[in-house]
């Protein structure tokens, strides 16, 4: 007989209808069986497009289908992944917790412990690692084809327009979302870590340039990575009047590759001073076209979620390897706010990632505070 997992989404937003259209259509051993969303209308609303039970809190969902849920999806606002991954993990159930797993590095230590405590497996989204030409980046890297990297660079210009962050009171404060480094740009602030490897320190601006929000509409930054090469991070939703582009670039001593489209999905640049047979074919057959900048990665990484809860094994990106990306996103707010050179063996002092905030907060609590979830 087949085995299942079975999949519940916490949070019935933007990026919920992502994950149950992949488990739905492209995950062969997952199912969606339940989904919850503290606004009822919504959860209820959700629940019958796809067909499955919904609730207005998790204590509902689990009392009447937790025998049958193996996995949680926690996809709500950033600043409400620690409470929420911590309550399913009480239920003995594993977590999938989209990015940044968290806001500050304590909340994600506590997120890590809970897991452990709980004997569950905590999985973080980083789906663009999946993205075919980002693969074939990773591998040429570990190949050593670039030799010594000189230079990695991210850009992230994408629009998002101030009916955007009107769409939901928790989008764009400090509190419960950040601005473009710990939001838009997180995937690839993972994929600069992820390539090219451990950072030592960072120096970064940021602004809010276009919107009315508490964070920062745009970043840029530089980056010194442990192997002696440099990073050069842009990042903004200020683009207008539509996104422009999410592209990485590594060049080495021996070579020099960039993806480029909207969602890191295009191969533009593949060449080196020692060529390889395979490089055409790789320069010919790596692109990607996705429907949306969430890109295809999602299906292969739920896909390996459902093969690590049921044969075993380690996952691809655990919370112990999401809280890498959380401390280079938090270094990069660090040096925001403190006007200086941030090492990454750093303590927080003067980010205000995670924080409450005066500026639109107050609204967003009474709908939001972490203790008013499951009444």
């Amino acid at each position: 007989m087949e085995q299942l997992v079975n999949f519940a989404l916490l949070g019935c937003g933007r990026i919920a209808r992502k994950h149950a259209r992949t488990i739905l259509n492209s995950v062969p051993n997952g199912r969606l069986v339940a989904v919850c969303d503290i606004r009822k209308e919504n959860a209820e609303a959700f629940g019958e497009e796809y067909g499955v039970p919904s609730f207005d809190s998790l204590d509902a969902m689990m009392a009447e289908c937790g025998d049958k849920i193996d996995v949680v999806n926690v996809l709500t606002p950033t600043g409400m992944h620690p409470q929420h991954v911590v309550d399913v993990a009480a239920y003995g159930k594993h977590v999938v917790v989209e990015k940044p797993m968290a806001l500050t590095l304590a909340d994600g230590e506590t997120m890590v412990q809970a897991c452990d405590r709980a004997g569950v497996r905590l999985f973080v989204v980083k789906q663009n690692r999946y993205n075919l030409p980002v693969q074939r980046l990773h591998e040429a890297i570990q190949a050593g084809r670039f030799g010594k990297i000189v230079m990695a660079t991210a850009r992230v210009r994408w629009c998002r327009d101030q009916a955007y962050y009107d769409q939901d009171k928790w989008r764009g404060t400090w509190r419960w979302d950040g601005g473009v480094f710990a939001n838009q740009a997180s995937h690839h602030i993972d994929l600069l870590h992820w390539l090219v490897g451990d950072v030592d320190s960072v120096f970064s601006y940021t602004e809010r340039q276009l919107v009315d929000i508490e964070a920062e509409d745009s970043g840029i930054a530089v980056l010194r990575f442990r192997n002696g090469g440099l990073g050069v991070l842009e990042a903004t939703t200020a683009a207008r009047p539509k996104d422009l582009e999410a592209s990485i670039s590594i060049m080495g001593e021996k070579g020099t590759a960039e993806i480029g489209g909207y969602a890191v999905n295009e191969l533009t640049t593949w060449q080196f001073s020692e060529p390889l047979p395979e490089d055409e074919e790789i320069r010919n057959n790596s692109n990607q076209n996705p429907p949306d900048v969430y890109g295809f990665g999602h299906v292969e990484y739920l896909k390996h979620v459902v093969d690590v809860v049921l044969e075993g094994g380690p996952a691809f990106v655990d919370g112990i390897e999401g809280m890498k990306s959380l401390r280079l996103i938090s270094a990069l707010y660090e040096s925001a706010a403190s006007g200086n050179e941030v090492s990454l063996r750093f303590e927080p002092r003067y980010s205000r990632l995670g924080m409450k905030m005066d500026r639109r907060d107050s609204d967003v609590n009474i709908e939001l505070e972490a203790s008013e979830l499951y009444k």
